[in-house]
Order: C-alpha cells, then sequence, then structure tokens
C-alpha cells in the first residue's frame, strides 16, 4: 500500500491524525517544517522535511505516495498570509498531480452567514484553489474544534477560567456548531477510505448550535464557576483581540484572526458530511471535559496556582 502524506503533522490536528491512522496499519509520512525536533519526539515515525511556502520541497514529500492530507495554515506568519496560503495552494495542488495522488483531504473553515473575515476568506479560497486542480479533493469544513492544543479552545478555556468578571460584547452572541477534535479526526480518516467519486466541500459541525457566550459559560460551568457578566455592546471584534492579548495564552496572530472570525454565524450550510459517513457526535459538554482534563496535565504548577486563584474570586454554582 502506498502512504499517505500528513502535513502539518506536529500540529493540533494533524499529531492526533498521525495516531490514528498509525494505529489503524496505514503507512505514513509525516511532513514538517522543523524534522530534527520532531524525530526527535516521536522517533518511531517516518519524518520528511517540506514546506508549503517552498515549492521545490513539495515533490519529494509526496513522492511514492497515493494520498496526503492538508492541515496547515499562515496566520502564525503574521500579514500578508491569505496570499501565502493561496500559493501554497496552488503550489501543492500541483505538485499532487506531478505525484499521481488519488486523493487531497484538506480541513478548511465554515463559510459565515455574512462577510467573511480574511482568515474565513482565505480558508475557503484555500479549498476551493485545491479543488480546481485536477487531483479530487475532500474539503472539511469545520467551524470551533473542541480540544487541548487548538487555539479556538486555548481562548474560550482560558476566559472561562480565568476571568471572575467576564465582558460581554454583542459579537459574543454569534452562533457555531462546535466539534469535538475525536469527530473532526473521525471525519478526516473517513475521507481517506470513501469512494472518491464522492468527492468535493462537506460541511462537519458538531451537534449543538451555541453561542460563543453559551460556549464560555458552559465551559466555565465544568469548572464549577459562574462569573459575573457585563454587557459591552460596542465592543467590536478586533478591539477584544486587542484584550484577549491580556487575558489568554493563546497565539496572539491566530487568537486575533479566530476573532475576528466571529462577527458572524459560523452555521453549516453546505452538504453534511455526515450524511456519507454517519457518527454518534460528541456533546459538547464531553467535548468540553476532556479537554479541560488534557489542558490541565499539560500546564505548570505556578500557572495553575495562578488560575485557582482566579478562580475563587468567581461566585461558585
Amino acid at each position: 500500500m502506498n502512504k499517505v502524506l500528513i502535513t502539518g503533522a506536529t500540529g493540533f490536528v494533524g499529531a492526533r491524525l498521525c495516531d490514528a491512522l498509525s494505529r489503524s496499519g496505514v503507512p505514513i509520512v509525516c511532513a514538517t517544517r522543523a524534522v530534527t525536533p520532531a524525530a526527535k519526539r516521536r522517533p518511531d515515525r517516518e519524518w520528511i522535511r517540506m514546506d508549503v511556502g517552498r515549492p521545490e520541497t513539495l515533490d519529494p514529500a509526496l513522492k511514492g505516495c497515493r494520498a496526503a492530507f492538508f492541515l496547515v495554515h499562515g496566520m502564525r506568519d503574521g500579514d500578508g498570509f491569505a496570499e501565502r496560503e493561496a500559493k501554497a495552494a496552488v503550489a501543492f495542488r500541483e505538485a499532487a498531480a506531478r505525484a499521481g495522488l488519488e486523493r487531497i483531504i484538506y480541513l478548511g473553515g465554515i463559510a459565515p452567514a455574512g462577510p467573511a473575515s480574511e482568515h474565513l476568506e482565505s480558508r475557503l479560497r484555500t479549498g476551493s484553489l485545491l479543488r480546481e486542480g485536477s487531483v479530487p479533493v475532500f474539503e472539511l469544513r469545520a467551524s470551533m474544534i473542541i480540544g487541548a492544543g487548538g487555539e479556538s479552545w486555548h481562548i474560550v478555556r482560558d476566559l472561562a477560567v480565568r476571568l471572575p468578571l467576564m465582558i460581554l460584547p454583542r459579537w459574543l452572541e454569534t452562533r457555531t456548531e462546535p466539534i469535538a477534535i475525536d469527530d473532526v479526526v473521525f471525519a478526516l480518516e473517513q475521507a481517506l477510505t470513501l469512494p472518491v467519486a464522492l468527492a468535493g466541500a462537506y460541511d462537519i459541525p458538531g451537534p449543538e448550535t451555541l453561542s460563543a457566550k453559551e460556549i464560555i459559560f458552559r465551559t466555565a460551568r465544568l469548572r464549577g464557576r459562574r462569573p459575573r457578566a457585563i454587557g459591552v455592546p460596542l465592543l467590536s471584534p478586533r478591539l477584544s483581540s486587542y484584550w484577549l492579548k491580556l487575558v489568554t495564552g493563546a497565539d496572539y496572530p491566530v487568537a486575533r484572526e479566530l476573532v475576528l472570525g466571529l462577527a458572524c454565524d459560523l452555521v453549516s450550510t453546505g452538504k453534511p458530511f455526515w450524511d456519507v459517513a454517519p457518527r454518534t457526535l460528541t456533546g459538547f459538554d464531553d467535548a468540553a471535559r476532556t479537554a479541560l482534563r488534557a489542558g490541565d496535565r499539560r500546564r505548570s504548577l505556578p500557572l495553575t496556582l495562578l488560575e485557582s486563584a482566579l478562580s475563587r474570586m468567581a461566585p461558585r454554582g
């Protein structure tokens, strides 16, 4: 069996996908820009250096592969990321065609109900550019992914755990369909085995439609907390992103783009992937509990003590 390439193999989704495919016996090649530290952490895996921004690294990485997962983005690299992502998508689809791949599987973002932020527009454009190539593409569109290590969840978790007083801008009323990381990995695995004739763009919504406010407060309740709240209707997503820089430990360039994407509802209107790959989806509370436990194991003692002190300032219940 030819191998499967996983780009972004050290990332939040990619690392979990590597684990899942390895357990299933699928031969994989793990691609990353920093091979040496990755290989030290997981010497049991096959690693290859690949940077989607450097086209000369693509052909060697894809050689001998039958399929590839495209799980990378450029938000951490700062301004101009949308154009870089577009160039990377075109270069990757062309390299995939030269390598004779049977399919590309891309994890993108849900189409918003209104004008798209730069981040969401780039996610959708990347999917469109990949699908314009000759290699069939399964594009899976998610909104918020719930899991320890994900930047969206990082923001939610820090707000829910750290703040005794919650500022509630109007944009926190926008709705989304959060999905557990395990359900995302399941969808990616299924896209590798479905008939290629089913290739196309699919939404992968979670089982509940929740506002950002509900997500934060339900997470707080899972910690036994009931933060006080103050409505600030004129606080825009852009201004809020500056405030988040002080409150959360999330990667700021990524957090800023994610918050700007909350200006409109992120609710599925496209083809649901679950029609072709049925699954009983994880409810929000169960997904959040799992993410909270996993995140707690990763936190340092000083940070744990600080958060505990902040938590005691908020009402319980």
